[in-house]
């Protein structure tokens, strides 16, 4: 296994350890993780630590796909593993915000209604010896939403400070991004999709 493979098997490894340190009944065990107040905001060390382990699943994608393009490493593995760390990753964070109700589960749908469409797409263009790349629309939601999730780990800091609601913000424009990405990947499959044999 190449070490950008590695980097992405290490990216899905980091999904259930931030999960675990997120959700553990802490209280139950008698313990009190650490509140830092920054102004008016209060944060949790545990948050400091998830955003800290989500940034760097973050920079292993970016150091693992420069490497693989740069070095011509590209596998089947990683063709495969590498979108699925990086969705799983998206949709646990997302899902687990909107368990604990800090977000609306609206964009969080229409983040993963996209991600259904596209994974279809993909699926019909493989089968018609086709390549679909994620475009300038895949990358600018796959940007927003690791914006909004780091915000929302750090309680919109430093936005919150003057109530400006950035985080949500973008984790609308994620949605909307994902959304309008989701259409346009459709409609440039729309004649493979409809096409009857």
């Amino acid at each position: 296994m190449n070490l950008p493979n590695r980097l992405t098997v290490l990216r899905i490894a980091l999904i259930p350890v931030i999960l675990l340190i997120y959700l553990f009944p802490y209280a139950q065990f008698g313990l009190e993780p650490q509140l830092f107040t920054i102004g008016t905001v209060r944060i949790s060390l545990i948050n400091i630590i998830c955003l800290i382990l989500y940034l760097i699943a973050v920079v292993l994608s970016f150091i693992g796909t420069r490497y693989a393009a740069s070095n011509n490493l590209q596998t089947t593995f990683g063709t495969f593993a590498d979108p699925v760390a990086e969705k799983a990753m998206s949709a646990a964070m997302l899902t687990l915000f909107t368990s604990r109700g800090l977000i609306s589960p609206v964009p969080v749908i229409m983040i993963v209604v996209r991600e259904i469409i596209v994974d279809g797409c993909h699926l019909i263009a493989y089968g018609n010896g086709k390549v679909l790349s994620e475009g300038t629309l895949g990358n600018a939601s796959k940007i927003s939403q690791m914006i909004a999730v780091a915000l929302i780990l750090l309680n919109n800091l430093p936005f919150e400070l003057w109530e400006l609601p950035v985080s949500e913000v973008m984790l609308w424009f994620a949605a909307f991004v994902s959304m309008v990405g989701g259409i346009s990947c459709y409609n440039e499959m729309r004649e493979d999709i409809l096409e009857s044999k």
